[in-house]
């Protein structure tokens, strides 16, 4: 084990040793790095949880963990309901607490597990934000900025909507990624799985003609050791595009048309909109990268309501009583 977690410590960004953390938590997390390929945003939110159960248990009395009992453990989830937490947070940090038991009785370090059998909080059944086709439409037809910054915010909004990618995927694209004469892109999700998603129409022309009169004029700006060449988004200093850029640009121009969006909406809408169009259940899933048709399943929830609709917009008797 001390192999996994020297190893662990060697990916960049991943592991940051807390003197006061207990060992067994920086080996767990240096396994979720190493074996199962977890992001360094991934890493640091089990980092957060699992510290908050080493500091509720601690003022229990308790300072190694795989001694906890399972009365520690659900104190642990009572006070996490206690303090209004949302069930959703609630849930993942419970989640994260059942991982790092189940990795301690797998590695032996205990016979114990505190947390067999007991159940995740309840999560009520949340369908997804999406927008109509009219107001993607209004979203992507207003007048973005002339010049580089202008068709580099346009093909990301475009390939959003059109390619359904997390915000993550989108800005972790290099140019060598992209097959527009194929037309397909090569994404790297969650845990770094590649997929391969399609691109046409407006995202493909959209990606265009930002390689042709936008990414070339901002790399060309001062060279800077920040800089990376083979990033496909860039900012205006030529750095790979982030994340937060993204969630701002967005937010920026989803208030201009009157609608209050986060990447995460538009990649909502791409599926259900697929959907409407009559895409096949696992084609979406594959295009989305979910590892579970479960999870694609829930945009058939969003579907219905469209069904509805147009069964009472069409049929003649749908609205006699």
């Amino acid at each position: 084990m001390a192999a996994l977690l020297a190893l662990g410590a060697g990916v960049p960004g991943v592991l940051c040793h807390n003197r006061n953390m207990d060992p067994t938590i920086e080996e767990f997390l240096g396994h979720l790095a190493v074996e199962r390929g977890a992001s360094p945003l991934t890493i640091e939110a089990y980092r957060r949880d699992l510290g908050q159960y080493a500091t509720s248990l601690g003022g229990r009395g308790i300072t190694d963990l795989s001694r906890a009992s399972r009365e520690d453990v659900v104190a642990f989830t009572r006070g996490l309901r206690d303090a209004g937490l949302a069930p959703a947070t609630v849930e993942r940090k419970v989640s994260a607490v059942k991982s790092y038991h189940k990795f301690l009785v797998r590695e032996g370090i205990t016979d114990a597990l505190p947390t067999a059998g007991l159940p995740l909080p309840k999560v009520p059944e949340c369908l997804p934000d999406v927008i109509s086709v009219a107001e993607a439409d209004k979203l992507l037809s207003q007048p973005f900025p002339e010049g580089p910054v202008g068709h580099r915010d346009r093909c990301v909004l475009e390939v959003l909507y059109g390619c359904g990618m997390r915000a993550s995927e989108l800005v972790g694209l290099d140019v060598s990624d992209l097959d527009l004469d194929g037309g397909f892109i090569r994404v790297f999700g969650k845990g770094g799985k590649e997929r391969v998603v399609p691109v046409a129409g407006a995202a493909e022309r959209a990606l265009r003609e930002y390689l042709a009169h936008g990414r070339s004029y901002l790399r060309a700006k001062k060279a800077t050791l920040l800089q990376d060449p083979s990033a496909l988004l860039l900012n205006q200093r030529g750095q790979r595009l982030t994340r937060q850029a993204v969630f701002i640009m967005v937010r920026r121009y989803g208030g201009r048309v009157g609608l209050e969006l986060h990447p995460h909406t538009l990649r909502h809408t791409f599926a259900t909109h697929m959907l409407q169009g009559g895409a096949d259940l696992r084609a979406l899933q594959e295009m989305l990268g979910h590892a579970d048709i479960s999870t694609t399943q829930v945009y058939t929830h969003v579907d219905r309501t469209h069904i509805r609709e147009e069964y009472l917009s069409t049929h003649p008797r749908a609205r006699l009583r």
